[in-house]
């Protein structure tokens, strides 16, 4: 019988399975939902449906730059167990290394990865490991060249925040200074201009209030705004930045004098957004030693 996409996707949600696994279960058992399901757990591949409940907040952020062009994945796990085993560093590599050639996580998931999706390949972990993870978000930049650096480093482009910094003109050892920058600072953007609408009214309604309950003019209180949401572009804004490796000059000064322009840059630091359940040290040990 003929397989529909609606079908597979009935299977997935059941199941917790692949794409690929979920496709090929309902051909090998000619549509027969339960049947799949069966089979999916006697290959193994139904396990995730268990987990994939479990807020996964640990893991890894892989670094990858090739010419002009440079990607981050963030890849999850419950605990930070996993992102120290090595099967599961190997995993964000390939992932990472895979991500180069496309533009977008979704497809990412689609991507090929040894004759498998990335997904399932994700999935098949899932069951073998023992612990929910999912393929949480990439990033790229592109210049004529571009710096990495990670942070909290486990193995080569593999860390705890990983940054990446594209560059217009010969990085001569600034790119990766600039990156570590990032990674210290966090900026919410490269510049003013590319600051959030939201952000800056929100932040300009919280200056004007605090200004106006001095009591001063309303024509002092203008010049006061101007002058605090400056110091604000300057905190949160990278080229206007005060440089960690030199204070006494900005990021984009820096760059400036060293012949590079930024053009852009990318942080993505594990389980950021993500909220996490509290859980003590020893519940991690018993719950991971009990799998």
């Amino acid at each position: 019988m003929s397989i529909t996409a609606a079908m597979v996707k009935e299977l997935r949600d059941a199941s917790g399975a692949g794409m690929m696994d979920a496709k090929k279960a309902l051909t090998e058992n000619e549509g027969n939902m339960e049947a799949a399901i069966d089979w999916l757990r006697t290959k193994g591949l139904a396990k995730a449906a268990k987990k994939s409940g479990r807020t996964a907040a640990e893991g890894l952020v892989g670094v990858a730059v090739e010419g002009g062009v440079g990607v981050a994945v963030e890849v999850n796990s419950e605990t930070d167990f996993v992102a120290r085993n090595a099967e599961f560093q190997g995993m964000v590599t390939d992932i990472t290394k895979a991500a180069a050639a496309v533009s977008d996580i979704e497809a990412l998931k689609a991507a090929d990865l040894g004759g498998k999706s990335v997904e399932t390949v994700l999935t098949d972990k899932i069951a073998t490991i023992g612990e929910n993870m999912t393929l949480r978000r990439m990033a790229k930049v592109e210049g004529e060249s571009v710096a990495s650096y990670v942070h909290n480093g486990v193995a080569d482009g593999l860390g705890k925040i990983g940054v990446l910094v594209a560059l217009k003109g010969v990085d001569n050892g600034i790119g990766k200074q600039i990156a570590m920058h990032v990674a210290a600072t966090n900026p919410a953007s490269l510049s003013e201009a590319d600051l959030d609408p939201a952000l800056v009214a929100r932040e300009k309604s919280v200056l004007t209030e605090q200004a106006r309950e001095s009591g001063k003019p309303e024509q002092v209180i203008e010049k006061m705004i101007v002058g605090r949401m400056n110091k604000f572009f300057e905190e949160v804004t990278l080229l206007k930045q005060k440089f960690v490796i030199d204070p006494d000059t900005t990021v984009g000064k820096a760059a400036a004098a060293a012949g590079v322009e930024v053009l852009g840059f990318v942080r993505l630091e594990v389980g950021e957004g993500i909220e996490k359940e509290e859980e003590d040290f020893a519940a991690e040990v018993a719950k991971t030693a009990g799998r």
